[in-house]
């Protein structure tokens, strides 16, 4: 039996939304991860279920290795499809904003969805979401927003209302958002959603293959490389860094997704507390990935010095400077925490 995590008059407001309206948006963050793109396909497919029209409109790609979720092909990108996404937008009786806390997460289009009157329901585990959501199920200690998802449909529509493709959708944004359950899993309702999922028809061990055992020979040679040649170890501080800079990513044809999970490689050596990646996508901008295990507060790290944000054990950030000097940062951040790094 699951708890109310969720108020429920949040659930009564959205029921009301949904009721009211015809025609959706479900929309999520800049370099959408498997929870990113997980929750709002799930989200998007129970809309439909309920006679409504839903699309999922994305700021950028996902990473080829979730192309195959239902309906993956369907979802629209406001960086190539921006007049659709648009006109989508214009046409929306409200938009569910998915696996972020900040309209600006959705870079341009967070503009425009801001400038429109429908009403925005936030679902979301990201702590300090702000105000400017209609409706706000903000649950940080939720595993996944595709958590918080099944959570609302059950409650909405019951759990009978989960169909095979929402319940792939749903279980690889809480598998992939927990590491494949290796961290923030301890709560015992993740595995009674898991049941349910289970219960559903899904195979966990194909999709975990899909996602992790899907690789191209660039990111085979890509991570050979990274953990030969880039990984530094910073022993007095039980820290390690990552580097990749654009030209280092270019000569090994790297395409998107294939550093995703580069960056807890090191968290796997003895020691480390705390994981750093920072790769330079586009020269001179520098795209910062945190992890940390225990109690170690990497968004605090992301926060105070990346710009950035995120979960205790998992941040990120973005830095416009030299790739030089932002290892130089690194090792400010490093002086600053060490106390709590060496405790």
């Amino acid at each position: 039996m699951l708890d109310n995590l969720i108020l429920l008059e949040n659930i009564d407001a959205v029921a009301s939304i949904i009721e009211s309206g015809n025609r959706f948006v479900v929309l999520s963050h800049k370099n959408p991860d498997g929870d990113a793109v997980g929750s709002s396909i799930a989200l998007m497919l129970y809309l439909r279920s309920r006679g409504k029209e839903a699309v999922v409109v994305l700021p950028n790609r996902f990473p080829e290795f979730l192309s195959w979720l239902p309906s993956a092909d369907e979802v629209l990108y406001y960086d190539t499809d921006a007049e659709c996404a648009k006109a989508a937008f214009e046409d929306a009786d409200a938009f569910f904003c998915l696996d972020f806390n900040l309209l600006s997460r959705i870079g341009d289009a967070g503009e425009v969805v801001a400038a429109l009157g429908a009403p925005k329901v936030l679902i979301d585990h990201h702590p300090q979401p702000s105000q400017e959501f209609s409706v706000s199920i903000s649950h940080p200690e939720a595993c996944s927003t595709s958590e918080l998802v099944f959570r609302v449909i059950g409650r909405l529509s019951g759990v009978d209302a989960v169909s095979y493709e929402m319940a792939q959708a749903i279980y690889t944004g809480m598998m992939t958002d927990t590491g494949a359950f290796a961290y923030a899993s301890t709560r015992k309702d993740i595995y009674i959603i898991i049941a349910h999922l289970l219960e559903k028809g899904i195979d966990k061990d194909l999709i975990y293959r899909k996602v992790f055992y899907n690789h191209s020979l660039s990111r085979m040679r890509l991570m050979g490389y990274v953990l030969y040649d880039k990984l530094k170890y910073f022993s007095k501080y039980n820290a390690a860094l990552i580097t990749l800079s654009h030209q280092e990513l270019m000569r090994f044809y790297a395409q998107k997704g294939d550093t995703e999970g580069l960056v807890n490689q090191a968290l796997q050596m003895k020691g480390v507390r705390f994981s750093c990646f920072f790769r330079e996508e586009v020269p001179g901008k520098i795209n910062v990935s945190l992890r940390s295990v225990d109690d170690f507060p990497c968004n605090a790290v992301a926060a105070e010095f990346f710009n950035g944000g995120g979960h205790k054990n998992a941040s990120g950030g973005e830095l416009h400077c030299t790739m030089d000097a932002a290892v130089e940062l690194f090792k400010v951040a490093l002086q600053k925490y060490k106390r709590e790094l060496t405790e």
